[in-house]
């Protein structure tokens, strides 16, 4: 029998949505007519966090947008008193009446190219997209990373500092540099996905964090429907999800893909996710997130382990070297390699890999993985002792001590 639904977990749930949904529009249309950045963001956090107090005792508004507005607007028009400029222009904003689109969908785009632009570091640029597009609190942000609050804001006002000081635009960039700066959008909300998927942070994974970055690559799939990386990155991200429901033991412990229980997995989303990559690979502008989600569709659309086509995983991973070359792509094609010609083969194509990876878990995991198969078992428990030295996540530490111990 399964347990009821939880109202105070759904009521969160609805209430994330409604705030991510909304306070990135917000953000978008008070930057536009403002032209100041700093000010527009602090005003839709205080929105923000005037509605997280609120709403969980009151109930969510008929119209949030209008409501997250009205307060924002209340808010500036009260410290702007002294900023004639910017009092009037906040005195001119009207929201619309109707219900639809609260702004144009380029401004919440040139949000997203603004918060990600390559003059800031990567995790300012997280921090920022998540506290003004998805508009989560720096508290929210800080226990997501699992850092101090202090760390979060310290990112937060350096990314808003350089924005001003360096002169960057708000806007879209123009067609010559839109595909550099949106390889570095993409980017971040890749490694927004993978931190939330399984956490670095010494949690096992980040619903919330997976949430917001599904959330914002179907965003971005909204805003730019003919770009085929965006519909392939928002594919990968649905075909990884769809194994949730059996990616953890009751215990926490992770399941390695081969010992999943695949009538967990959500298969009407993977039929989902691989008809929008396949409407993305018609587009015949290949990258390196739709090969990324091909391969896990060949996983996901395999009814049972045994039946997955290792040599098509192989030939879709020279593929993604060929655009993208980095050693970790080469660490799991080896893993596939050994399934398509053997462990042996597998572990020569691994073993070459040692002096760039000698500091990454999943080269020493895998590497324990090929000498268990080959009946080196004293070997393999060396190897996931090293993997488990290299190693916060509770799950896979989990894992590698039952391995190793064994």
């Amino acid at each position: 029998m399964s347990a009821s639904p939880d109202p105070a977990a759904e009521s969160h749930d609805r209430l994330a949505r409604v705030v991510r949904e909304h306070a990135g529009r917000l953000a978008a249309a008070l930057i536009q007519v403002t032209g100041d950045f700093d000010t527009a963001e602090d005003l839709v956090q205080d929105a923000v966090l005037v509605a997280l107090r609120t709403w969980p005792q009151d109930g969510i508004p008929k119209r949030p947008d209008a409501w997250l507005f009205t307060v924002a607007r209340r808010r500036g028009l009260d410290l702007l008193r002294r900023r004639e400029n910017y009092r009037r222009k906040l005195a001119q904003l009207r929201w619309p009446p109707e219900e639809g689109e609260v702004s144009a969908p380029d401004e919440r785009l040139r949000l997203i190219f603004t918060c990600c632009h390559p003059a800031l570091t990567r995790e300012a640029q997280i921090a920022l997209t998540l506290r003004v597009v998805c508009g989560l609190t720096t508290a929210q942000i800080a226990r997501a990373f699992l850092v101090r609050e202090t760390t979060v804001a310290q990112r937060i006002t350096r990314a808003k500092q350089k924005i001003t000081m360096a002169g960057i635009p708000y806007r879209v960039p123009d067609d010559e540099e839109l595909g550099d700066r949106l390889t570095q959008v993409l980017a971040v909300i890749y490694l927004l996905f993978n931190e939330g998927y399984l956490s670095t942070a010494g949690q096992a994974q980040s619903r919330d964090l997976a949430d917001d970055a599904e959330w914002l690559a179907a965003l971005l799939h909204r805003l730019m429907p003919t770009e085929p990386e965006v519909a392939g990155l928002l594919a990968l991200i649905r075909l990884h999800r769809a194994r949730t429901a059996a990616r953890f033991t009751p215990e926490g412990t992770l399941v390695r893909l081969e010992d999943q229980d695949r009538f967990l997995w959500d298969h009407e989303a993977i039929a989902a996710a691989a008809a929008l990559l396949t409407r993305a690979i018609r587009r015949q502008r290949p990258g390196p997130y739709q090969l990324q989600a091909a391969i896990v569709a060949c996983h996901a659309e395999s009814a049972r382990w045994e039946s997955t086509d290792w040599e098509q995983i192989v030939l879709l991973y020279d593929m993604l070297l060929h655009l993208a070359p980095s050693p970790v792509t080469r660490l799991h094609r080896a893993v596939a390699l050994r399934y398509a010609e053997g462990p042996r083969t597998a572990l020569a194509e691994v073993d070459a890999l040692a002096a760039e990876l000698d500091r990454y878990y999943l080269f020493h995991a895998t590497r324990a993985d090929l000498l268990r198969a080959l009946d080196r078992p004293q070997d393999a428990r060396a190897e996931d002792r090293l993997a488990l030295d290299l190693t916060t996540n509770p799950a896979e530490r989990a894992l590698l001590q039952e391995r190793a111990s064994s």
